[in-house]
């Protein structure tokens, strides 16, 4: 296994879509916990984002075939897939029955039980507000309030390669801060 090797991401898209097993094992070392940040900030049920981060990296090696690097980077692909799945999942029945059932059982059982997983999600943002001006709002526009790439270049009025610049560096200052 080449774990240990960096690979260009077209490389690495290659080797993915011939389905090599060590670029998914690379693939999942190096991008599992950005991709798990981004989870929790949506899903904050620990147990249900780590579920969903092993369904996100089935659905990358299911999907990988769609990824088309005319319209993005690979990460910036996979954060959409994290993203999307996180969202589908806090929108799903079964867990808004859930977390209703879970309300009830912490309010009569955990004084207070629900205020960590808020505390959780203030965390991530204390986090994200140690950012330079020019990249928390665009991190916030992106990942809290859901907008894409290219409502935000619209919305601030500057380039969409900007924002994605930007965004890219925003998540690897993160990725230094957050590491696993």
């Amino acid at each position: 296994m080449n774990t240990g090797n960096l690979y260009h991401e077209s490389e690495l898209v290659s080797l993915l879509k011939q389905r090599h097993e060590h670029a998914f094992n690379y693939l999942y070392d190096h991008y599992s916990g950005s991709l798990y940040s981004v989870i929790v900030s949506i899903v904050p049920d620990r147990e249900l984002a780590n579920d969903l981060l092993q369904e996100v990296f089935v659905k990358i090696w299911r999907q990988i075939e769609s990824y088309d690097n005319e319209k993005g980077r690979l990460f910036t692909w996979m954060l959409n897939v994290a993203r999307n799945a996180s969202i589908d999942a806090v929108r799903s029945k079964s867990y808004q029955q859930g977390q209703q059932n879970r309300e009830l059982t912490e309010n009569v059982y955990e004084e207070g039980g629900s205020v960590q997983m808020n505390t959780d999600r203030i965390g991530l943002r204390k986090i994200v507000h140690k950012l330079k001006e020019e990249y928390r709002v665009l991190v916030e526009l992106s990942y809290f309030e859901g907008y894409t790439q290219d409502e935000i270049s619209k919305m601030l009025k500057i380039p969409l390669g900007t924002v994605k610049t930007r965004l890219r560096s925003a998540l690897l200052q993160l990725k230094q801060v957050i590491k696993p």
